[in-house]
């Protein structure tokens, strides 16, 4: 019979039987909810892999991932939408959800820290077969992501030379498996490293364009709010008058959620994070704070530099020149800060790809682990890295080569919107497992204080997550529907992810036959009790003042 752990105050041990006895009656089997083996983290997960990621790794590597091509080579497209205070606006309205996404799964996490985070959470808190269908679109996506942003490296690399786009589609593939097969603290160490460099990269640039805009560079006069007031802080967007300008507003959630992608990534890699119920949901705290904070900082002093009728903004010549930091610095006269900043965006965009294989081949692993994904993927190195599932992401690398012939800005373009639906489908199902989570809580007498990190607000911020990103999710590609802008490109690319998540939900609830668990049936005493009972789950000490002050790593 299974043993399902000690209790933390008597000792005893759980069973299967147990936990039945406590289920109410003609509640049905409890086998749809409860772990194979036991236990919310299974013995697979604590032998095979190795925990080498400290608190500084899972932070930068959501930094890392979330500062990325995005912002260095979408921004000026939000800037030319959107103007100058419609970015400013989008790209808050998205900081907030993030936010609300960020503490709602640092209080899952902290309770249930596996590998593949949200997904193996909904299996647990709301239905295995939404558990297949998430998991296989995070998957999807994080693969898609990685051709996306490989393209983007093409794009930068292309600002310096003319040699064949496929040699560095090749060589960025090499680079990127290698990093992906080695033990995890050395990937942990490298997406440090890249994420401090962003993070002083954006410092940088603020504190540059700050120079530039009060006139701090000989020969340049000062700008101010000029291009806020001249051609304005709003652009009209398809439409004319203040409803354009709500346009151009909504139309820069897409690349601001781009932009965001891969913050929740933070705890994929849960089962190889040293005391991840303390340092998760640490983590999930600054970063979006810091990440927020350099979005913010960035959006605004581009919409200060840069003219959002500026025509370089919209150039899809494959160079980095529609890199509004690029372009700031070039009519400064800055000769060498072009340079520079391409090549940390450069770094920043093959980070990101990383990330994206991090997120994607760990997910696939937790599918494997549940019976989600054929067992073949649950083969390890004596590192600890799952690499059938880094070789399965090798083959979505390829996709890369369409910049060969199609133009490495336009295909990323097309990534974008992929990718950045699915993440909105991730953010959903995150806030939705915390709702679930809340109200089983609710249901079987359980306050919120036994949870090993908890926040009262939290009950409210998730709905208002749930909420905004289904909103934005069903009106990502609102362009197509307007007149003369039809393009079944775009059509395809924005809403593409809804169908395959509701076919893959659909498909295995049929063949499966599962049902969505009644909030009385989810297993939240036990995994209180596997929390309370875990020798790792030691409390952090508190920050020193140097520390909380660190915008780094502290």
């Amino acid at each position: 019979m299974a043993d399902f752990g000690g209790h933390p105050k008597t000792g005893s041990r759980y069973t299967v039987q147990d936990v039945e006895d406590q289920l109410p009656p003609h509640s049905g089997p409890p086998r749809a909810i409860i772990p194979d083996d036991g236990q919310i983290v299974t013995q697979r997960e604590r032998q095979s892999l190795i925990r080498g990621l400290d608190q500084r790794h899972i932070q930068m590597i959501a930094i890392a991932g979330a500062i990325g091509t995005g912002l260095f080579l979408g921004l000026g497209g939000s800037i030319a939408t959107g103007g100058p205070l419609g970015a400013l606006l989008g790209y808050m309205f998205v900081g907030i959800v993030v936010c609300c996404i960020q503490f709602a799964l640092g209080e899952v996490s902290a309770l249930l820290p596996v590998t593949g985070s949200f997904v193996r959470h909904a299996e647990v808190l709301v239905d295995p077969a939404l558990s297949f269908a998430i998991g296989w679109n995070v998957v999807y996506g994080c693969f898609i992501s990685v051709p996306s942003e490989i393209s983007a490296s093409v794009v930068l690399i292309q600002y310096w030379t003319d040699i064949n786009a496929a040699v560095w589609v090749t060589i960025l593939i090499v680079v990127s498996v290698v990093v992906a097969i080695s033990f995890i603290r050395v990937y942990g160490e490298i997406e440090f490293i890249f994420a401090i460099l962003k993070i002083l990269l954006v410092i940088f640039v603020v504190i540059l364009g700050l120079v530039i805009d009060l006139g701090g560079v000989p020969g340049v006069p000062r700008k101010g709010f000029h291009y806020w007031k001249e051609p304005g802080p709003f652009v009209e967007y398809i439409a004319q008058g203040s409803w354009g300008h709500f346009l151009g507003f909504w139309a820069v959630m897409t690349n601001a959620v781009y932009s965001f992608a891969g913050v929740e990534s933070l705890a994929m890699a849960a089962a190889e994070t040293k005391n991840p119920r303390q340092n998760i949901p640490k983590a999930c705290k600054r970063v979006f704070a810091r990440v927020s904070l350099f979005y913010l900082a960035a959006v605004l002093i581009v919409g200060m530099l840069v003219s959002s009728a500026d025509d370089r903004l919209g150039n899809d010549s494959g160079t980095a020149a529609t890199s509004p930091f690029v372009i700031a610095a070039g009519d400064a006269g800055i000769k060498a800060i072009p340079s520079v900043v391409n090549a940390v965006c450069l770094t920043s965009a093959w980070s990101a790809s990383n990330q994206s294989i991090l997120a994607g081949t760990r997910t696939l692993y937790g599918l494997a682990i549940k019976g989600h994904a054929p067992k073949i993927f649950l083969r390890t190195s004596k590192w600890g890295v799952p690499y059938m599932c880094v070789l399965l992401q090798v083959l979505f690398s390829l996709l890369a080569y369409m910049c060969v012939s199609n133009g490495a800005m336009n295909v990323f373009w097309w990534f974008v919107d992929l990718t950045a639906a699915g993440t909105l489908v991730s953010w959903i199902t995150i806030a939705l497992n915390h709702i679930r989570l809340l109200q089983a809580m609710d249901k079987q007498g359980i306050p919120g204080t036994a949870l090993p990190w908890h926040n009262r607000i939290t009950r409210y911020t998730s709905w208002f997550a749930l909420i905004s990103c289904v909103i934005i999710l069903l009106t990502g590609g609102f362009e197509v529907f307007t007149k003369g802008n039809w393009d079944p490109a775009s059509f395809v690319s924005s809403y593409l992810d809804i169908p395959l998540v509701l076919f893959a939900y659909g498909g295995y609830k049929l063949i499966r036959r599962t049902g969505i668990i009644p909030l009385s049936q989810v297993p939240v005493q036990l995994a209180i009790d596997e929390a309370n009972d875990d020798p790792d789950n030691v409390p952090i000490k508190k920050d020193s003042v140097w520390a909380k002050m660190n915008i780094l790593w502290g």
